[in-house]
């Protein structure tokens, strides 16, 4: 058999044809294939590209790997939906120009990518084998190469660096600029041999300094250590200086004599012990490429000793933003402004650092958090940049390298979880055997539990951060009890909402019984889709035997069905306009039919809302007709509707036999004024048509042409002006907007919910999830059981996680609520179930709140702390900014974590006691 010259098969492609594949199908094939083999083979050096998101989803919907997000495509079918058919259009050349900054003026020249890109948004990362085959298919460009790289220190782990690291060489001679770009894996011998190439020069006449905030730190030596090893950042300068005749010149010209290069400053140990490094001193001569030890690496930028100053600038100092590292400013400041661990960090704490700990970071992220402690306790109001600690961070939690905004909470959770470990007392791990405690009272359980914890995990993070509490699981079948009692390092409270929000939506009926029916409903803003349909549900008299379909419309078109019940409400916005179909449940496959609008002598504009309905396998264009009608019928004027018109009520469910069976049993009966049997009416005169899946290709349909459509069959009505003096379309003309927001409303001031609710939200009884299915060891079956949360044991520094953002299949949405939360006095002694604790209060004082201003993956982060020396006062610190701030302005609808320190009594309380 004959095979057409562009139908080519994968054993070709194997043999190195690059035709394009006959079939889009045929074509994601081939690219999975690829993609999974690229995926077996992952190691570092491999080539990636990048490809903007906007032609790769086309590609991907022209090949049906993805549901569109247009109208009338596959998307729009919902779950039953068919394959994608093959005829939707082909991508034109790739085209990536949306993604980068500069035109090409030389061919060496690197192109630069607009640094707010997002992979999964902005562009998709593809294998060198995928873009050389979709290279050859398509053309276009421009090409964007990048590098895999490994990343992490314990965990490797493999990341394409789409962003090198983008460094401004400053020559001292002429003060010219000039860029350099690098990987964060490049050695500094291959930043030397990058300057030289550039600047035409010996690399043995020349020295490069770290320039930081144009002070010269230290002169980075041509070696093997990476640029992420030297603390490099991203667009900071670094100074070249050449040697000439001996002599280097300095940044005025002048010659400098060669010297050794000289470390002063404070002998003590940032552990508080004997001297493990040594201060640089601001003025330094140099005459030799002298090699700049390991000690100094670990000490951030600009550090003249360890003594705290006295004064009142104490603690006033703030950290310079590093590129989006304000989520690490805002969560350190209210750690080393937490009086327990600025009293710790300046004691001697090297016997608690334990470097064998598999679990932890040899020791290296507790030094580098307890040097910058010191450090911003030590440095007045100059600001200190934490170079050292987020070189740290980067190499033990690489989800936090590059220049991403991140989550402080998550950054929060990994540096209390990771200093935990770095200074665990217990080197050596006992094995601890699982009992049964079932018959035990809840008081030795738990201290059971708690002691065993402590045999393993005995920091000063224990200490004062990790409280307690019970967890209890029911099985709905058998009623077994669970009772565990596991420790917590903060909570996590959600914000139940109160806030309602009205939304319209016109409800359509699918047997064409009554007119279009708009239905205003409140709901929780926060709600969920099933809410929205529940009220409606309220609202228009649903039936039991009954179903609303919501379906969003633009431009007269079916946009998308909103079929699934947990899709929160966020998802539809205010200017959109929804509709709902109201059709029967029913058992048997239907055919789900969708009509449109145009006027005859426009090909391609819609006007009108779309009807949907259900037909039971339609064999003709007459059945099709019928359903039109009936569908129309609610819109006939009053002096067209004659006596013998036909009755599509929903009650009218029996007629004789020689009728057409449409949804809901109705069977339409023929009359004098219908032509013939199972035919519409005479003045039924619209000339109807169907389409194809993509939904902007038409062809007419009669009455006998033959109909076997699948799950979903689109067809639109011509309208002319006859059929206008017969049927008032004005009823389907305009859609109102889910919300019209009214210019001159006034807007009430939010309500706040109390910190207290948010604590019973997390503490009540609910079932868990179907993702979190629990093995009943009575059932022995997973059971959707219920849990309930009781907090048993309280630290001493009590850190609430206000859970702002939530993330679903759809969208990605932060809560503005605004949270009542107490400064002085919080009171939560009755949530504490333990009878030990009954006895006492637990009372708390706030002393730090971590804040997110802006939406979800920007923004910004800043911090309100209490100073701890004495005077008690407030301040705002916002990355180097730092201001006082009143009591009164520190409540806002931006804390997201707050920071609490128990209230005390009695000060030789251990941290054991509940």
């Amino acid at each position: 058999m004959m095979i057409p010259d562009s139908c080519v098969h994968n054993s070709s492609m194997e043999n190195g044809s690059m035709e394009m594949p006959c079939t889009p199908e045929e074509e994601r094939s081939i690219i999975e294939e690829l993609a999974a083999k690229a995926e077996t083979n992952l190691r570092e050096g491999n080539l990636y590209y990048v490809v903007s998101s906007r032609w790769f989803m086309a590609w991907q919907r022209y090949v049906g790997k993805i549901e569109d997000d247009y109208p009338f495509d596959s998307s729009s079918v919902g779950p039953s939906s068919v394959a994608p058919s093959s005829t939707k259009d082909r991508p034109g050349p790739i085209d990536n120009t949306d993604l980068v900054i500069n035109e090409v003026k030389d061919k060496d020249e690197d192109l630069q990518l607009h640094r707010t890109l997002q992979e999964g948004h902005d562009y998709e990362l593809v294998p060198e084998e995928v873009w050389g085959r979709l290279l050859k298919w398509y053309k276009g460009g421009p090409v964007l190469q990048r590098k895999m790289i490994s990343v992490g220190e314990q965990h490797k782990q493999f990341s394409v660096e789409v962003f090198p690291v983008q460094l401004r060489l400053i020559d001292s001679r002429d003060h010219s600029e000039a860029v350099i770009r690098l990987s964060k894996k490049a050695s500094l011998r291959s930043l030397y041999e990058k300057v030289c190439q550039l600047k035409g020069l010996d690399p043995e006449k020349i020295c490069i300094w770290d320039y930081f905030n144009k002070k010269q730190e230290t002169i980075l030596n041509s070696c093997s250590q990476t640029l992420e090893e030297s603390n490099v950042q991203m667009d900071q300068e670094i100074l070249l200086e050449v040697q000439v005749d001996g002599f280097t010149r300095d940044s005025t010209g002048n010659s400098l004599a060669m010297v050794p290069v000289e470390f002063t400053g404070s002998t003590s140990s940032i552990a508080g012990g004997p001297s493990m490094s040594n201060w640089h001193s601001t003025s330094i001569n140099f005459n030799a490429h002298e090699q700049t030890t390991s000690k100094y690496e670990d000490m951030e930028d600009g550090h003249d000793g360890l003594k705290p100053e006295a004064g009142g600038d104490r603690g006033l100092a703030g950290l310079q933003n590093l590129g989006n590292t304000c989520f690490m400013n805002s969560a350190l400041q209210c750690l080393v402004h937490t009086p327990y661990l600025v009293n710790y960090f300046f004691q001697n704490y090297s016997n608690e650092i334990n470097k064998q700990n598999p679990l932890g970071m040899r020791g290296e992220l507790a030094l580098a958090f307890g040097e910058l402690l010191r450090k911003l306790w030590s440095s007045g109001r100059t600001p200190v940049a934490p170079r050292v600690f987020k070189g740290k961070l980067a190499r033990f939690a690489p989800q936090f390298s590059g220049y991403n905004q991140h989550d402080s909470q998550e950054l929060l959770a990994f540096l209390l979880d990771g200093l935990h470990e770095d200074l665990n007392r217990v080197k050596q791990k006992p094995y601890i055997e699982a009992k049964d405690y079932d018959g035990q009272p809840d008081e030795e359980v738990a201290d059971e539990f708690w002691k065993y914890h402590k045999a393993r995990n005995d920091s000063v993070i224990v200490d004062i951060c990790q409280g307690q509490y019970k967890s209890t699981l029911v099985c709905p079948v058998c009623d077994k009890i669970s009772i565990t009692f596991d420790p917590f390092m903060y909570l996590s409270l959600p914000l139940p909402s109160i806030a309602t929000r009205s939304m319209t939506v016109t409800v359509l009926y699918g047997y064409g019984s009554s007119l279009p029916m708009p239905f205003t409903v409140n709901v929780l803003k926060q709600g969920n889709c099933k809410d929205l349909i529940q009220a409606l549900d309220i609202a228009c008299g649903l039936h039991s035997d009954e179903y609303l379909l919501l379906a969003e419309v633009f431009e007269n078109r079916i946009y998308r069905y909103v079929e699934s019940p947990s899709e929160p409400l966020a998802a539809i916005k205010d200017d959109e306009r929804i509709v709902a179909y109201r059709l029967p449940k029913r058992d048997t496959d239907l055919t789900r039919l969708e009509i449109y609008h145009r006027y005859q002598d426009n090909d391609s504009k819609m006007f009108l809302t779309p009807l949907v309905t259900n037909l039971e396998d339609p064999q003709s264009g007459a059945d099709i007709y019928l359903a039109v009608e009936r569908m129309l019928s609610p819109l006939r004027r009053k002096e067209f509707d004659t006596s013998t018109s036909m009755d599509y009520s929903r009650e009218n469910d029996s007629f004789s036999s020689n009728t057409c069976t449409g949804q809901l049993g109705l069977e339409i009966q023929s009359t004098g004024e219908i032509e013939g049997e199972g035919m519409p009416r005479k003045d039924f005169t619209f000339q109807l048509c169907i389409t194809d899946d993509n939904g902007y290709s038409w062809r007419p349909i009669m009455k006998n042409t033959p109909i076997r459509p699948g799950r979903l069959a689109k067809f639109l009505v011509e309208w002319t002006e006859k059929e206008h003096e017969i049927y008032n379309a004005s009823h389907l003309q305009v859609l109102p907007e889910v919300h019209k927001s009214q210019i001159f409303a006034n807007k009430s001031k939010q309500e706040a919910v109390s910190l207290f609710s948010c604590l019973d939200a997390f503490l009540k009884e609910e079932p868990l999830g179907p993702d979190d299915m629990w093995y009943c060891p009575q059932c022995k079956e997973h059971r959707q059981a219920s849990k309930k949360l009781d907090l048993w044991r309280l630290p001493d520094i009590l850190v609430i996680h206000l859970k702002r953002f939530s993330y679903s299949k759809w969208l990605k949405n932060k809560l503005d609520t605004n949270v009542d939360f107490p400064i002085q006095n919080l009171d939560v002694s009755k949530y504490v179930k333990s009878i030990d604790a009954s006895a006492g209060r637990h009372m708390y004082e706030l002393y730090g709140i971590s804040n997110h201003y802006g939406g979800l993956g920007g923004g910004h982060y800043s911090a309100y702390c209490k100073l701890i020396d004495g005077e008690n006062r407030w301040y705002h610190f916002d990355d180097s900014h730092v201001s006082p701030v009143s009591e009164s302005e520190i409540k806002t609808s931006a804390a997201y974590l707050l920071f609490y320190e128990r209230v005390k009594h009695n000060s030789n309380r251990t941290s054991d006691e509940p």
